[in-house]
């Protein structure tokens, strides 16, 4: 792969010859043929290659023309962003499966107006956070935007789409004050998901690493927890279950409980025996070990899970846990939140206890201290009355008050 102008990175499959200045395009069928030729310029080439590969993916029968946006997404995810990283590719696909698809992936590609792309945004808007249909307009657009790029479409439909939800819509609310958090847990009481809510605010977990933990995690002599796997909701032709390892080797850790965390395992730990159970969760999951140690894939049966929704008898998906959320939140009368907030409120509340910064980046499992303290840690009002005090506190213990005018 060559340089193109000002240095930019040629597309896979074409490079660009050194003696006349011409672009060759290439790729080898699923024959095992190899497909060359030259082109006065990068666009041409572009869509020569373009055009080869759906024909080869697709067969003569279909005419480019007359796409369908599934035949498009199958092309697009599978060939043109194939070298993106996984968790990229794997977002794409999840909010085109679940959000995109089902209204207009059976629609010709060329058919697709603003107005239908208005209406998937517009479906989102009561159950999905604001960064999740910001996902789906980002979908959206690099879809569309490549298959204009390679001549499939003449108007990019996402051109001056609005929607009424706004992008930061949930997230404009990420930590709790103490009085919201109060109002918060006192809604929370009455919901099948109360224990999940209060665990995270005693421990400050990612909402995966909760909904992963198993009873072997647990340490009930020492009153640790052990933190090694996550876990996530598949959203594709097949939705399913998959575990993993943690965000971050960091994230790799055991954390001490705080005595309600505690309390929380052994209610839940109670009624272990007696609770639902759905067939599905004699479910064996695998997950990599990262840590050097342990290069190992390790595994776990789901109905050993610690947190399951006790109607259903099989874990909460994440999206569900903030489409129950926002109900608690008006519920409360408070601004609505995600899950994610939970944890920024955890952080919060552990620096205005006075909690030592390197102390809260362990507990958090962050790689950086910086990431803890710019991006976790909220300055409230409580918190600065609560330092105005302390800083007073101690000018007085130091003898450093300021004496009273003549």
């Amino acid at each position: 792969m060559g340089k193109y102008i000002k240095g930019k990175k040629l597309p896979k499959g074409i490079s660009r010859r050194k003696d006349d200045g011409k672009f060759m395009a290439g790729f080898v069928d699923k024959a095992g043929k190899r497909h060359q030729r030259r082109f006065d310029t990068m666009v041409e080439a572009d869509r020569w290659l373009y055009e080869m590969r759906h024909q080869d993916e697709f067969g003569d029968g279909i005419d480019a023309e007359d796409i369908t946006v599934d035949e498009w997404f199958k092309f697009w995810h599978t060939e043109l962003i194939k070298d993106l990283a996984a968790n990229t590719r794997r977002n794409y696909a999840e909010r085109y499966y679940q959000n995109i698809q089902p209204v207009i992936g059976r629609m010709k590609l060329k058919n697709v107006k603003p107005m239908h792309c208005t209406k998937i945004l517009n479906s989102m808007d009561d159950k999905y956070a604001g960064s999740t249909i910001y996902q789906a307009y980002i979908t959206l657009g690099t879809i569309f935007k490549s298959a204009k790029l390679n001549g499939k479409i003449k108007v990019h439909p996402l051109d001056g789409v609005k929607f009424s939800k706004s992008t930061k819509a949930v997230d404009d609310l990420k930590v709790l004050t103490v009085e919201e958090q109060r109002k918060f847990l006192d809604a929370a009481r009455r919901s099948h998901n109360y224990y999940q809510y209060a665990f995270l605010l005693e421990t400050g977990l990612r909402t995966g690493e909760m909904i992963a933990l198993t009873w072997d995690d647990v340490d009930w002599e020492r009153r640790t927890l052990t933190i090694r796997k996550t876990m996530e909701f598949r959203y594709k032709r097949q939705q399913f279950w998959v575990a993993g390892p943690p965000k971050t080797m960091a994230s790799y850790r055991t954390i001490p409980l705080t005595g309600r965390a505690y309390e929380i395992l052994k209610e839940v730990y109670a009624t272990k025996d007696t609770r639902k159970q759905s067939p599905e969760l004699d479910t064996v999951l695998e997950y990599a070990d990262k840590r050097k140690d342990q290069k190992q894939k390790k595994s776990f049966n789901m109905k050993d899970l610690v947190f399951i929704n006790f109607r259903t008898g099989m874990p909460n998906k994440n999206s569900s846990y903030d489409t129950h959320l926002y109900k608690l939140c008006d519920e409360a009368g408070i601004k609505r939140f995600c899950m994610h907030a939970l944890r920024h409120t955890y952080a919060t509340r552990a620096i205005e206890s006075g909690m030592q910064p390197k102390t809260l980046q362990k507990l958090l499992g962050h790689s950086s201290l910086k990431t803890t303290m710019d991006r976790y840690v909220h300055v409230t009002d409580d918190s600065m009355e609560m330092g105005i005090k302390l800083f007073e506190q101690g000018q007085l213990e130091n003898g450093l008050a300021a004496a009273k005018g003549p």
